[in-house]
């Protein structure tokens, strides 16, 4: 942990693409997306519809599509696109010296939601 920011490991942990996830002691669980266009993005893994896993989702630009029902959400937003409305929780991220961080904060956040 480095201030408010905790330490999630290196960038090269997730493929471009592709998302891998972090389990929260006593909260949700965090999806963290890594776009062929080098970004990074963390959201809690659960598509505001019917709850499915969006860490297994299709990556495409900015956007993910739930496996379950196609809804696309925006991984900067966490705002689902189109005629679906709803809203996921986004988790600030910043990658530095080639590791990830998530803010401390957000992820005690996600843990508050749950209770």
């Amino acid at each position: 942990m480095i201030g408010n920011w905790l330490d999630i490991g290196p960038v090269t942990q997730i493929e471009p693409g592709t998302a891998r996830t972090l389990p929260v002691v006593g909260g949700e669980e965090i999806a963290v997306f890594h776009t062929m266009r080098n970004e990074f993005f963390a959201l809690r893994n659960k598509c505001p519809h019917k709850q499915g896993p969006l860490s297994q989702g299709i990556v495409h630009g900015d956007v993910v599509t739930c496996p379950l029902h196609n809804w696309n959400i925006s991984l900067r937003s966490g705002k689902a696109l189109g005629d679906d409305e709803g809203c996921v929780p986004t988790i600030p991220l910043k990658v530095d010296a080639g590791r990830i961080y998530l803010l401390r904060s957000a992820v005690i956040g996600a843990q508050d939601q749950a209770a």
